[in-house]
């Protein structure tokens, strides 16, 4: 395994709950008003310090969606996930 890369944010950040690393920017926030199994979530234009999981196919309230979970590269905690594709034909 290969060095850690670490990117150090300025300004108002959001970082990993576990470990402290600096995720994303306050600036970079486009929605608020997601929901998800554990409550509220937040919808990011650009964040960091993240590795990207497998892809699969998630039945959401909005429908079928194809998702990959994404994880701190600090502690590999699952800070949340990103869209691959949503909705319409995610075959």
């Amino acid at each position: 395994m290969g060095r850690l890369f670490v990117v150090t944010l300025e300004g108002k950040i959001y970082s990993c709950k576990h470990c402290k690393t600096h995720l994303a920017l306050y600036e970079d926030i486009v929605s608020k008003s997601f929901r998800c199994r554990h409550g509220k979530a937040y919808l990011f234009n650009n964040v960091a310090n993240v590795t990207v999981g497998e892809k699969e196919e998630r039945a959401m309230m909005t429908g079928l969606h194809i998702v990959a979970d994404i994880f701190c590269v600090g502690c590999g905690s699952i800070v949340g996930w990103k869209y691959v594709r949503a909705g319409g034909d995610c075959a």
